[in-house]
């Protein structure tokens, strides 16, 4: 089975320094970008299954990102972060395809679940139920 890919978006390397080794140990490949550019390009030369996109990132804003990634293939899903509580943009994100929001600084477990929940969804066989 092939691991599943995160790409993480964020311009502040710390934060991308976390939830690469906190990914990683949840045995997803990881890969990170601390700008719009460099996401899209990722996204296109090997698309993640899952990307968590940072809603401020100089240059090209989180929301811009999120176009261009479901432009390049709409099944790519994103959740957003954010250190605002900017409801507009928020809707936005959510209008344009985004499956939800965590608010920095976020709790890494709730994060970590929400991935989980995202990745290892029903359509991914695990183990066989009541085996």
């Amino acid at each position: 089975m092939d691991k599943k890919k995160v790409l993480i978006v964020d311009d502040q390397n710390g934060i991308r320094v976390l939830l690469v080794e906190v990914f990683s140990s949840e045995g997803y490949h990881t890969s990170q970008a601390s700008n719009g550019k460099l996401a899209l390009e990722i996204v296109r030369r090997d698309p993640p299954d899952l990307v968590l996109l940072d809603m401020k990132i100089p240059g090209m804003d989180g929301l811009d990102i999120l176009k261009h990634i479901k432009q390049i293939n709409p099944s790519i899903k994103v959740i957003m972060m954010t250190a605002y509580g900017e409801l507009d943009m928020i809707k936005e994100a959510t209008d344009l395809g985004a499956l939800m929001h965590f608010t920095k600084p976020f709790d890494i477990d709730d994060l970590r679940q929400a991935v989980n929940k995202q990745l290892r969804s029903p359509d991914s066989p695990r183990m066989a139920i009541g085996s």
